[in-house]
């Protein structure tokens, strides 16, 4: 494809109009209406002089082939035209235009509505996981960026559909704060922030959440109607919230309410006739599943419904026919297969019940355990069952192959006819009941259940949901044991009885089968792809599975069928689908999000292993099908974030998206399933290709960058006095500034790894230091090494202190406080090396659900845990206990054995010296750079307690019992004492190695800094990544160094003691500042205020080290310059600031909606009675004149700059 060189002219006032257009109008200039024709034409207009523009200094420069044609190219020119082109939503072009402004200019970071547009464009082809990146370097560099709410909006949609609904809520929330213009109504966004409190089983809140739009004024009608809905359902599956009479009656009550907003929603017509059978109003229940099916075309949970109610009323033929329509319709629809299945069992079929029981394994979102069972005992009784009840008796039904070829009867459809009155027995709708419902019986006398006799109705019905053939569940592969067999009777041929000869043949048959079927699914497969390519290079989107109700649930919708389902999910009909929302302005983007992702498809079926490509196809095929339809040479250039990857090493600060996300994999590295993020790289367009065969330009892979980044204002440094900087920076942040403690660098990035090391190297022995006297430990050798070392095991400290251990054990806090609480963590216990799921596959999110007790509780469960396993090896040693599920160190059939559920008590709190009083002077024995308070340890100087951190806490476990992969809070060291009496593994990492950790952490879809993860030791080791591994017995300290990654499995039945220790150096304190600029990029809170630690430290020390010193007096010549920006705005607007001061050990504050520290200059706001904190960044969101705000002020500015002043570098004096 060729660039245009036809030559266009635009005039100064052209030029003038089109400088005021760039990605902030995306989504709000409506560029396909009539009325904007004459924007939409002067903007294609300008695309074309921008690309002529291009190519005329490209010739003008002489370019030879091979040579850059962007050498005399201003590269604003490719920024603005990435604006155009995203405007009129040609994001392939926009996103080649955006990458070549990134490559071209360093400081491309700077430029916040580039980033913005870069965002969009990654969103638009679901490469979230570079969109979050591109969304949260804008909001970092520019916090106060006016199209922040549409970067919260997108973000919170991003985390929603990953699960991580904790962050969704925060940005949600923030967008609803903001008072800028959006694309959502705020009663979108409240109903967002209603289901999210939903999915988290905060269903209280929830509830009072939906229930606010029955009173909001001027709500649309859909979205009111979507609220009520996702209340009634609540009250339907809800117990915590009432009696169930009152809750059912509810429930219909808001469903109707919901109908009344929305007749249209075949969603709640479905509903209510689930809430219709619960109450037994089998009239009402048809009626509602027939409205259903009418206004929503076809659904595959209303057939099963439908199918349950006629399997209830003793009517086999028609419950066989509506399961097929719901089959048919949704072929990995569990519940309807279960219901199916049990259908024919109660007609005598076993074999086709047990074909359908197999087809509801497909959805692999959870399968329960007595549909595995029932499998087992139809597959191994299938020939004796088939025998004794298909040879003797007439079916009653007709098979699934038949049924599924069957038409659909017409009485089925309009229902003229009657409904049995002779319910089935009640074994038999056993497990084919939802949850609550109860089984009905007409009246003697009934005229039966009348459906309504529309002729639509019935043209709608009579449609075949599908004309595929069945697909009949997969033959199974021969087992580890079959293949042996088969083996050996091949080997035996000649001399097999007719048995054993029997058994060969179906062997053999059994792997032929198994082998045709392979061959047809990669056959399939084949065409599919290459339908896709088809559809790729005709310019047809790629399809996704939607439906026109734009559903979206917390969980897949409960579907009728087996009474262990349940009804355990909420759905969430999407307001922001609406053609109402799209005429209000909301942007195609967020239209195709909503489309392709919050949908009645549950949400990790679109993420998970078998349905990745569903979330990043379009990203990954948009290069490899463009590019294999280009008939012109292209001599490709890594795109702006796979070019990080060539340049990490020499342009590391340069790149702003980490390395991660574009560092390939090798064939079979990560491929477990986890979803992958999309490689975009463009080539197809023109601003990548040669400009025309008589030119020969060709863009090279090695791309010269700009150095001109803007000159400073002004010029501030350490080496002035605090009122000449306060001075230097006066009057330049009235437009309200916000800036980084690092200074003005490109946001922070993980780290490239190391230098590679040998494979042989990658388990290090770890360093230990055993201890004899007590002049050892007090060593000023011992703690140097401490601070060299990223990990260190010091044995014998215990002994060589003389420190009584025996007052955290178990007994002694019992007795001490029996009542103090406990958080309890439930998880399964597995051996330290893996990391499985339920179904035996690896893995690196280890979940663990959260519960509350006491001491007391706690440590009677640490007893029975271990009698428990006494009474276990008595009996194994007996011979009567076979593979003890309670053994943790052993891996043997790990994936097939069931791990066992322990109970792992985290975080008691130490801190309060009145109840532990003994417990924390026996600390005070520790060496001084170990003590949780000590004039060496720079947690001691922040000033307020830091739970956690600069408090001892206590940790009981027993065996499995994990602490998942992490660094420490703001890479701070540590110091961990085992009380025993059973011992504990660690797995260490060397700080520089985070980033591969991080990288890895992405790409198995789990979050670094908020999610629980397990290493896989394989994976780490693939990566090159070293780790130490030892055991910590009772009465050994380990000390974690600055930012080591560890993670840590207790082997025994023990306690541990553990808090932080901050050392005052310049690697600890520059490693704590960069992970709390990371955390402010990451939007997570960084609980140690660095801001406020600085001026503290300058306070309180005399610092000898100069690279220490100059890091912290650049913290503090930051702030002071923060302050003055901050002043300088609210000034600007006429505001008064107050003098506040501050209380003694007073913590520091946080914004109450980003959660960033709050430093001297406080926006406060009153909010339900209650003063809330605000950063300057929100504060302007909330109201851009801070009307409602009062400004106060802790610190007087002259101590302020006294601190600063008086803060030296102190000459060490060395001792004689």
């Amino acid at each position: 494809m060729n660039l245009e060189t036809t030559e266009v002219s635009l005039t100064a006032e052209e030029k003038k109009q089109l400088e005021e257009y760039d990605s902030c109008q995306f989504g709000f200039l409506k560029l396909n209406v009539p009325e904007e024709a004459p924007k939409r034409a002067l903007i294609e207009k300008g695309i074309k002089y921008f690309e002529h523009e291009i190519i005329q200094k490209s010739k003008r420069d002489g370019a030879k082939e091979g040579e850059e044609i962007d050498a005399s190219v201003d590269p604003k020119i490719y920024c603005q035209l990435g604006h155009l082109l995203l405007l009129l939503e040609q994001y392939p072009k926009a996103l080649s235009a955006y990458q070549r402004f990134f490559h071209l200019r360093e400081d491309h970071w700077k430029n916040a509505p580039f980033m913005y547009g870069l965002g969009l464009v990654y969103f638009h082809f679901n490469a979230f996981q570079m969109a979050t990146r591109a969304f949260q370097q804008v909001l970092y560099t520019e916090p106060g960026f006016r199209r922040a709410n549409e970067i919260h909006i997108r973000l919170g949609l991003i985390h929603k559909s990953l699960h991580n609904q904790e962050a969704s809520v925060k940005h949600f929330r923030q967008a609803l704060n903001d008072s800028n213009k959006c694309s959502l109504s705020k009663a979108q966004i409240r109903l967002h922030i209603a289901h999210l409190l939903e999915i988290q089983g905060k269903y209280k809140q929830a509830k009072e959440a939906y229930e606010q739009f029955e009173k909001l004024e001027g709500t649309e009608p859909q979205v009111k109607a979507t609220a009520l809905k996702q209340l009634g359902w609540l009250y339907h599956i809800t117990e915590q919230l009432g009696d169930k009479n009152r809750r059912e009656g509810l429930a219909v009550h808001y469903l109707k309410e919901s109908l009344a907003s929305d007749n249209s929603n075949g969603q709640t017509w479905y509903l209510l006739g689930r809430c219709f059978s619960t109450l037994g109003k089998v009239h009402d229940a048809f009626v509602s599943y027939r409205n259903s099916i009418d206004k929503s075309e076809a659904s595959a949970d209303t057939w099963c419904s439908i199918g349950v109610l006629y399997q209830q009323q003793n009517q086999p033929m028609d419950a066989l026919q509506a399961y097929i329509c719901a089959v048919q319709l949704d072929k990995t629809h569990t519940a309807a297969w279960t219901d199916l299945g049990i259908l024919y069992e109660n007609c005598e079929q076993p074999k086709d019940a047990l074909t359908c029981y197999i087809n509801a394994t497909r959805n692999k979102g959870g399968i329960s355990s007595s549909l595995t069972t029932k499998i087992k005992y139809l597959q191994q009784h299938s020939d004796s069952v088939a025998v004794q009840h298909l040879q003797s008796k007439q079916k009653k039904l007709p098979s699934i192959e038949e049924a599924w070829a069957l038409p659909i009867p017409a009485e089925l459809t309009s229902r003229q006819g009657t409904i049995s009155q002779h319910p089935m027995g009640k074994n038999a709708m056993l497990h084919s009941q939802p949850m609550g419902v109860q089984q009905t019986t007409l009246a003697p006398g009934s005229a039966g259940v009348m459906l309504p006799d529309d002729p639509l109705n019935k043209k709608k019905a009579l449609k075949r949901p599908s004309s595929e053939p069945l697909e009949l569940p997969a033959p199974p592969p021969l087992s580890p044991q079959q293949l042996q067999l088969l083996h050996q009777l091949q080997q035996n041929e000649a001399s097999l009885s007719p048995t054993q000869r029997q058994q060969l043949q179906g062997l053999h048959h059994q792997m032929m089968r198994y082998q045709q079927y392979q061959i047809k699914v990669h056959q399939q497969r084949a065409a599919e792809q290459g339908q896709r390519s088809a559809d790729m290079l005709n310019g047809m989107p790629l399809p996704t599975p939607i439906t026109s109700s734009g559903l979206l649930p917390h969980a897949n919708i409960p579907d009728n069928a087996t009474q262990s389902q349940g009804d355990t999910g909420t759905p969430l009909a999407s307001s922001v689908q609406s053609e109402s929302s799209s005429e209000a302005g909301l942007p195609k983007d967020l239209q195709k999000f909503v489309t392709d992702h919050l949908n009645e498809t549950d949400l990790s079926a679109l993420l998970n292993s078998s349905r990745h490509d569903l979330a990043t196809s379009i990203a990954e095929d948009l290069l490899a099908q463009f590019t294999q339809s280009q008939s012109t040479s292209v001599k490709k250039e890594p795109s702006a974030l796979n070019s990080q990857q060539s340049s990490e090493s020499s342009q590391q600060e340069n790149t702003p998206i980490s390395h991660d996300s574009v560092k390939n994999p090798s064939p079979g590295k990560h491929s477990s399933g986890s979803p992958r993020e999309p490689r975009i790289d463009p080539t197809q367009v023109e601003y990548r290709v040669k400009c025309d065969s008589d030119t020969k330009l060709v863009i090279s892979r090695n791309v010269p960058r700009s150095h001109s980044p803007p000159p400073a204002p002004f010029n501030i440094s350490i080496n002035m006095k605090g009122r000449e900087v306060l001075a230097a920076c006066k009057g330049y942040g009235k437009g309200g500034i916000t800036t980084s403690m690092l200074g003005d660098r490109c946001p922070p990035r993980p780290p490239s790894p190391p230098y590679p090391l040998p494979k042989d190297s990658l388990n290090p022995p770890t360093p230990s230091v055993y201890l004899e006297t007590k002049k050892d430990a007090f060593s000023i050798e011992l703690q140097q090494y401490c601070y060299s070392q990223p990990v260190v095991v010091i044995r014998g400290l215990a002994g060589a202190l003389k420190l009584d251990l025996g007052l955290f054990s178990t007994k002694s806090l019992v007795e001490a406080n029996a009542d103090h609480a406990v958080e309890v963590r439930t998880q399964r216990q597995q051996a330290p090396d893996e990391n499985r799921d339920l179904y035996g596959n690896r893995l690196w999110r280890c979940d663990s659900s959260r519960g509350r007790t006491t001491i007391a509780r706690y440590a009677q469960y640490q007893a029975s845990s271990f009698q428990e396993s006494l009474r276990e090896e008595n009996e194994k040693a007996k011979g009567l206990h076979k593979d003890s599920d309670s053994d943790s160190n052993s891996s043997s059939g790990a994936k097939g054995r069931k791990k066992k559920t322990i109970k792992f008590g985290t975080n008691v709190d130490l801190s309060d010296e009145k109840k532990w009083k003994p417990q924390l002077q026996e600390l005070t024995k520790l060496p001084a750079f170990t003590k949780v308070v000590s004039a060496s340890n720079l947690l001691s100087h922040v000033g307020n307690t830091i739970l956690g951190m600069n408090t001892v806490q206590l940790y009981m476990k027993v065996p499995g019992s994990r602490t998942p992969g992490h660094q420490e809070n703001n890479n701070f060291c540590s110091v961990n004492i085992n009380i025993g009496p059973g011992d504990c593994e660690w797995f260490a990492v060397p700080e520089s190695y985070w980033g591969v950790i991080h990288n890895l952490c992405e790409k198995n879809n789990v979050n670094y800094l908020t999610g629980s993860w397990w290493p896989m030791l394989e994976d780490l080791y693939e990566e090159d990544v070293p780790v130490y591994r030892f055991i910590q017995k009772p009465g050994d300290l380990v000390w974690v160094g600055a930012g080591t990654v560890h993670w840590v499995q207790a082997i025994g039945w023990c306690n541990n003691i553990a808090w932080n220790v901050g050392p005052v150096n310049a690697r600890q304190f520059q490693l704590a500042l960069e992970r709390y600029e990371w955390n402010k990029l990451q939007s997570y809170k960084s609980i140690v205020p660095m801001v406020h630690l600085g001026w503290n430290i300058a306070r309180n020390l005399n610092v000898s080290e100069p690279k220490f010193f100059e890091q912290v007096k650049s913290c503090l010549m930051r702030s002071l310059r923060q302050i003055r920006f901050t002043l300088d705005f609210v000034e600007e607007l006429g505001l008064e600031v107050k003098w506040h001061g501050r209380g003694e050990n007073e913590a520091a504050h946080y914004c109450n909606d980003c959660e960033v520290e709050v430093f001297d200059i406080l926006f406060v706001l009153e909010q339900d009675k209650k003063f809330i904190v605000h950063c300057q960044d929100c504060a302007r969101k909330i109201h851009p004149r801070l009307e409602g705000f009062v400004v106060l002020k802790q610190y007087q500015t002259a101590q302020l700059c006294e601190i600063f002043d008086r803060f030296q570098l102190a000459h060490h004096v060395p001792t004689s």
